[in-house]
């Protein structure tokens, strides 16, 4: 297990039996155990850099975090530069198949009240986006959306949305 460089993303790993807490494993799922508790370090599969004063930023779930045309890009930067334009109330920002980068990020966009979609909205939302991130982090695609899938305590469900896209790049019908 080796540490990457400050401001690269890496899996949050934790020294493994280091407290009296720590888990034997999951119930009935060997394999599972093996791979999650079995070595040195325990796998969290949570993202994050650490910038070069020393500070970790999260960037998301390693099933969230998006690889487009090579760069890795966390959805929840993306989701905050879009809730920071001044007409977005929610976002939510996933990979979405692409047969040229592989995949792109896409945002389902959730509006204020008395806000409109539209084309000019949606080039304002990618330009912010790509002012406050990078030009290769802005949503290629944004889907206004009149609700985002939750889960019972409010967290936005973005496997849900990810296997929307991945149905409608293979012709799925929803």
């Amino acid at each position: 297990m080796d540490p990457v460089p400050a401001g690269e993303t890496g899996e949050i790993c934790l020294a493994a039996r280091s407290n009296p807490h720590y888990p034997l494993g999951y119930w009935n799922r060997p394999e599972d155990s093996a791979e999650v508790f079995g070595g040195d370090w325990f796998h969290t599969k949570d993202v994050a850099r650490q910038d070069e004063d020393g500070y970790v930023w999260y960037e998301g779930r390693n099933d969230d975090v998006i690889i487009s045309a090579g760069y890795r890009i966390g959805p929840f930067e993306v989701e905050s530069a879009l809730v920071s334009h001044p007409a977005v109330m929610e976002a939510a920002a996933v990979a979405s198949p692409d047969d040229l980068r592989g995949h792109i990020v896409k945002a389902f966009v959730k509006l204020l009240p008395g806000v409109a979609p539209g084309e000019e909205l949606e080039r304002d939302l990618k330009l912010s986006v790509r002012e406050h991130l990078s030009a290769y982090a802005y949503p290629r695609e944004i889907e206004f959306v009149e609700d985002l899938p939750k889960t019972l305590t409010g967290k936005i469900r973005r496997i849900e949305l990810r296997e929307r896209e991945r149905r409608r790049a293979h012709g799925d019908a929803d």
